[in-house]
């Protein structure tokens, strides 16, 4: 039988108090050309929209088991002509339901959570600074995330500490029910920050082209007049006319992780991960 998945349950992210409040601007990021990599075109999830083109890279270090589904239903156009069926400004725009309701998945089964990870003391997570408690922060793949402190691996029985993806602007996030392996086919897309989020649900990717595309979906609970995804496709998938070329900068690169210090002091103890972008260009 084919479950029914629920829209996002918790209650403070709807009514906003658990969103950050606003922070004050970081300074803008840029980088050298050199400090770029080319995205794989197989991490690379085009999302055409009623409103405009969303591109996402997928991280599969962080969540591979949703990463696989997401990618299985994209090829088969599973998410072709799907509205945006719970939208709510400053958080999240929620897909992907064939219902349109909220209450409906794949015939696939239901995922298990995969809300963090234990990872070696080298890969996948790339420390870029570390916060006051001690605990670093960085990236898995595109995905802004935290982790224990890398040195601890060694004391560790399994030589390993536990990091986790944050929903960030920009993160993909999979929907659920109560249970927390229930996710199925129904995702989201951050408007905001959504930190009461952080370790409840998955994290599977980041939007790198497109973040004011997901911003001007209309909103609603439904909305009254919603938005739709037109096609949904796997960018190594499309034709090669159509396949995006994107790279973006090595979070290892000493002057994006300059550029990450500078950010954090100007911050101070306003700053997040959230404040950090990996800045992303065409070619």
């Amino acid at each position: 039988m084919k479950s029914r998945l629920l829209t996002i349950l918790l209650a403070c992210a709807v009514a906003g108090p658990a969103l950050a409040a606003p922070a004050p601007a970081a300074p803008a990021q840029t980088a050298p050309a050199a400090d770029y990599r080319p995205i794989p075109l197989d991490r690379l999830m085009v999302i055409d929209t009623s409103k405009g083109r969303v591109i996402v890279e997928l991280a599969p270090d962080l969540a591979p088991e949703h990463v696989q589904r997401i990618t299985a239903l994209a090829k088969r156009g599973f998410y072709d002509g799907l509205k945006f069926f719970r939208v709510i400004e400053d958080f999240m725009d929620q897909t992907g339901d064939p219902g349109n309701d909220g209450k409906g998945g794949s015939e696939l089964p239901n995922l298990k959570g995969e809300f963090s990870l234990r990872r070696p003391e080298v890969g996948p997570f790339v420390p870029v600074g570390r916060m006051p408690d001690g605990t670093e922060y960085g990236f898995i793949g595109p995905a802004p995330a935290i982790s224990q402190p890398s040195a601890l691996a060694m004391l560790m029985a399994d030589g390993k500490v536990r990091a986790y993806g944050l929903f960030c602007p920009g993160t993909m996030g999979m929907a659920r029910a109560g249970d927390p392996d229930s996710a199925n086919s129904q995702f989201f897309l951050m408007r905001g920050t959504a930190p009461a989020l952080d370790q409840k649900y998955t994290p599977w990717g980041r939007v790198v082209q497109g973040l004011d595309v997901v911003r001007q979906i209309a909103t609603g609970e439904p909305p009254a007049n919603p938005d739709s995804m037109t096609r949904v496709r796997m960018a190594a998938d499309l034709p090669a006319a159509e396949q995006p070329r994107l790279s973006r900068v090595d979070p290892t690169a000493a002057a994006f992780r300059a550029q990450a210090a500078a950010i954090a002091a100007s911050k101070g103890s306003a700053f997040t991960p959230c404040d950090l972008e990996l800045p992303v260009k065409v070619g």
